[in-house]
């Protein structure tokens, strides 16, 4: 648990008023994240891409109620995975001592029925943990675009669970029993009209993608 945090999402939308013109309006949503890494001069917070998708603010909340704006670091939408990035001279002395560094599992050993737990910030609430088993492994599951009516596959295989995963649990903690990070939790893959379904990136099949994330500043500098 001290290895993950919450994550607020402050953007402004335009919206259209009832005489035609458009107005700002302010709009918040929560989400959670997983700290991965620590280097030099920050610490890096692996999430799901639409968890921080449109934001002006993002503010990160450790497990000891401390907040910290962030910046992102990088994203990648075909995968739905992004990296956070908090400067290491905003965090206290105290927070650094209450917080840590997950540790990552190897999502390809699963096998189904073994034990799962996820961890995240259910409804904007603050941490809450759930139980379960793995239900299923490389799980493919279809995405609708609300705006265009599209459909399209997930770009990468899925690990499903009945372990309860709500809005605000996006981009937490599937683990296993060794608390070891197995999965990145999603919401935005859960149903509302079915019950015992949550699905998490197999952590395993993105690794890559965030080392490439985390290193995208040094990339580009």
């Amino acid at each position: 648990m001290p290895s993950i945090v919450s994550i607020t999402n402050m953007s402004v939308q335009e919206v259209q008023n009832y005489f035609g013109g458009t107005s700002k309006q302010e709009s918040e949503s929560a989400g959670t994240g997983i700290i991965i890494s620590q280097n030099d001069s920050e610490l890096l917070v692996v999430t799901n891409n639409h968890v921080v998708a449109g934001s002006d603010t993002l503010t990160v909340t450790f497990a000891d109620g401390n907040s910290v704006e962030a910046n992102i670091k990088g994203t990648d939408s075909e995968y739905d995975v992004a990296v956070v990035a908090v400067p290491l001279d905003s965090i206290s002395e105290d927070t650094k001592k209450a917080i840590s560094v997950a540790t990552l599992g190897d999502s390809t050993e699963l096998k189904v029925g073994e034990p799962a737990i996820a961890i995240g910030n259910a409804l904007g609430y603050g941490q809450s943990v759930t139980t379960g088993v793995i239900s299923a492994l490389n799980r493919s599951v279809s995405e609708t675009d609300q705006t265009t009516g599209e459909t399209t596959e997930s770009s990468v295989k899925l690990i499903q669970t009945d372990a309860a995963i709500n809005p605000g649990n996006s981009g937490g903690a599937l683990l296993n029993m060794n608390g070891e990070v197995i999965g990145i939790n999603s919401a935005k893959l859960a149903s509302t009209e079915v019950e015992g379904m949550g699905y998490a990136i197999a952590i395993s099949d993105v690794t890559d993608t965030l080392e490439n994330l985390m290193n995208e500043a040094a990339i580009n500098a």
